[in-house]
């Protein structure tokens, strides 16, 4: 079998496709035309985020086999025509669920005691201790949207806090001994904390909007390391400028471009953006959450196994 890279990985990942017995290759700046000319020599390629995966290129890749994404979701491939084309869609949310779940913690716990502030003061000989008064998380209620991989690893890392975890997922009976599923109604009456975990959906795609912030029946705060099209900018910045939501941790924005390599096309920024990063109540990552040292290598190890599991 024949695999197309089509974004480079951690080098395990042909390194151990070659000892399998695949026949690899390797293209990284080919545009995506001149990928649909040759994509009917192979049984299958592997991508990131590079370009998104329409009918018209599965159309051109008439030997496909199967499609293995390095990331957590599939939300750049047309998943239901590929299905229809019996194409085996390989993702690896499993290999940097970790990493998300500590960065989320890692996103929380700065907010609450204010360090980027006080870091960027300090270093400008500012020493003000009560203005960085911070708050403790034991005693919160964190809320998750969203209880897969991703949101499971937070709720890990919060089991050693003396926190309350609840869960709102589609999917019934998905709790856990970490995080106990209830109603969206009861999760927006009780959290302190509201953090996402959901893939990019019909159903996710400007969840965050006024009339779900306005929801809650406090105030709260937001953590977003799931996707930037969740999160309606502008009606965060009003949330924020009105403290209903009472800081934000983002690693991402919905003015990412699909491949997540790119912020904007050109040099001018939206007002709510300029807002975000004025606030002292933000902290903005490029989304990288899930994107460590051991996160790649455990991403790579994820697609060889289920390639491996499925076609040897």
């Amino acid at each position: 079998m024949k695999i197309l890279h089509l974004d480079t990985n951690h080098k395990l990942l042909i390194n151990q496709l070659d000892d399998l017995g695949f026949i690899n290759d390797e293209d990284y700046t080919s545009s995506k035309q001149e990928i649909e000319a040759k994509i009917h020599n192979y049984d299958g390629f592997i991508i990131r985020s590079r370009f998104k995966i329409d009918k018209h290129f599965l159309d051109k890749a008439t030997n496909l086999k199967f499609i293995g994404r390095v990331g957590a979701g599939l939300e750049n491939i047309d998943c239901e025509y590929a299905t229809s084309k019996k194409i085996a869609l390989i993702a690896a949310p499993e290999g940097n669920r970790n990493a998300v779940g500590e960065h989320s913690l890692a996103m929380l716990l700065s907010l609450f005691n204010k360090l980027n502030k006080a870091d960027k003061e300090v270093r400008n000989g500012k020493w003000l201790r009560e203005e960085n008064r911070g708050l403790e998380l034991d005693g919160k209620t964190v809320g998750l949207i969203g209880y897969g991989n991703m949101g499971k690893s937070f709720a890990k890392k919060l089991h050693g806090f003396d926190v309350k975890v609840l869960c709102y997922d589609i999917k019934p009976n998905v709790g856990d001994e970490n995080c106990t599923q209830v109603s969206l109604k009861e999760l927006q009456e009780k959290c302190d904390v509201l953090s996402l975990h959901t893939p990019e959906t019909e159903l996710t795609i400007n969840m965050i909007n006024s009339a779900f912030i306005n929801s809650f029946k406090e105030s709260f705060w937001l953590i977003n390391t799931a996707r930037g099209t969740s999160v309606v900018t502008k009606d965060l910045v009003a949330a924020l400028k009105s403290d209903k939501i009472l800081g934000a941790g983002l690693d991402v924005l919905e003015y990412e471009k699909s491949s997540f390599e790119n912020l904007f096309s050109d040099n001018s920024l939206p007002k709510a953006f300029e807002f975000l990063i004025q606030s002292e109540n933000v902290i903005l990552s490029p989304h990288v959450a899930g994107w460590t040292l051991e996160s790649k290598e455990k991403l790579a190890q994820t697609i060889v196994d289920k390639i491996k599991a499925k076609f040897c």
